[in-house]
């Protein structure tokens, strides 16, 4: 088993020579991290009958269903012979010649006291709640002559991420190996690669996700003031389409969330712009009637609205309104932060610019976090952009279903 990984590893997947008791992996999305990590611990338990290894991942389902049972996890890689039993349940898995991987959730820190092991492997160590895991298990690495771990993962902003780096950067008791995703081209599929590449290159996410830099503490908000200072303009040209989006909210109190309602407009040079923020907190006949004046005013070819709450009843809302609009329903199949992903790239690459005053759908913009939405609440206003700007990124793509309401 051991041979055969070696003879197709890419070089930078087997670990460096040196007596490092971390390795650390930080590498882009489709390196190869998880295959990496399995053949490193997996000959580790393999050479050293009653080897204890932990393997530690953000939760416990992460370290069954990636690491173990996953396409490149232990369970796939290991000759069937290999292995005694697995026990999915008590997250266990033995080996033939005595040798244990046991798996820990890092966001269950207290179950790292107490055991011991000869080795470990931490996956998307940046993605962990804490460094508090990562420490309990340094702990308990002492069996044997020489214990040794491995961690890999994509990179983000986080203390013990980047007091890894530092002590790799020092010649401690670190090594690093970097790598990208282009790294692994040639076992990714063209038409992914491409895609990635056309949508997330230059971007800060791509440049996390794809090129596993490390960024500043900021990295973390999906979009800064100063690039949204750097995109505005004083009035949009020209344009080719212009779309009024509602992310509604169907119930009304002073606890309900807003209703989103933002215009946005295809200027002819190309460019998408953002033309108004008409979102607030009210009964819905009253937003229903704001978004179509603003449709009106801005000679709007079509409202696009989420659907998922309201249902056929938002459309149902602003036909009574007479509203006499064109209408397209759009279903919301992912999070808020994950539709938002690949606008926050549009804007990366300077293809939006801002032609109004929206002082309170950008501070609802530079509250986004990649890891989730600002603790502050729902951003109501931030979807509506989403979908006025997806509906016109889409717009050479195929036409919309719309129907008169």
């Amino acid at each position: 088993m051991r041979l055969a990984w070696i003879s197709r590893a890419r070089p930078n997947q087997l670990q460096p020579a040196g007596d490092a008791r971390l390795w650390y992996i930080s590498a882009g999305r489709g390196w190869g991290k998880t295959l990496a990590g399995a053949q490193w611990l997996a000959a580790r338990a393999l050479w050293h009958d009653g080897a204890r290894c932990a393997v530690v991942a953000p939760t416990y389902a992460d370290a069954r269903d990636t690491c173990v049972e996953g396409p490149s996890g232990l369970l796939t890689i290991l000759p069937p012979g290999c292995v005694a039993q697995w026990n999915r349940s008590s997250g266990e898995l033995y080996f033939f010649n005595g040798s244990r991987a046991r798996l820990f959730s890092a966001d269950q820190p207290e179950r790292l006291r107490g055991p011991q092991h000869h080795y470990a492997w931490c996956d998307e160590f940046a993605a962990w709640n804490s460094g508090e895991a990562f420490d309990q298990l340094l702990f308990g690495l002492r069996l044997g002559d020489a214990p040794r771990a491995v961690i890999t993962t994509t990179p983000r902003a986080r203390p013990w991420v980047t007091s890894l780096m530092q002590r790799a950067a020092r010649g401690l008791d670190v090594t690093l190996t970097h790598g990208t995703t282009y790294d692994n081209a040639a076992n990714l599929p063209p038409d992914v690669l491409a895609q990635l590449t056309e949508r997330y290159a230059g971007t800060r996410l791509g440049r996390q996700e794809l090129m596993a830099e490390l960024l500043a503490d900021d990295s973390e908000s999906m979009w800064q003031r100063a690039q949204l200072d750097a995109l505005r303009v004083d009035a949009a040209p020209a344009l080719v389409r212009t779309v009024v989006a509602i992310d509604p909210a169907m119930s009304h109190g002073p606890d309900s969330d807003e209703t989103g309602i933002v215009a946005a407009g295809l200027g002819a040079d190309g460019f998408f712009y953002v033309l108004a923020d008409a979102s607030r907190r009210a009964r819905p006949e009253i937003w229903a009637d704001a978004a179509l004046e603003l449709y009106r005013a801005l000679n709007a070819d079509l409202i696009v609205a989420e659907v998922n709450a309201g249902g056929a009843l938002v459309e149902q809302l602003l036909r009574s309104r007479q509203g006499g609009a064109r209408f397209k329903a759009v279903h919301a199949l992912r999070g808020k932060v994950e539709r938002a992903l690949p606008i926050a790239a549009l804007y990366e690459r300077g293809c939006v610019r801002h032609a109004a005053a929206l002082p309170a759908l950008e501070l609802q913009m530079t509250q986004m976090r990649y890891g989730g939405e600002d603790s502050g609440g729902s951003p109501d206003r931030v979807d509506a952009l989403v979908w006025a700007l997806t509906e016109l990124a889409a717009h050479n793509a195929a036409p919309p279903r719309v129907r008169m309401i």
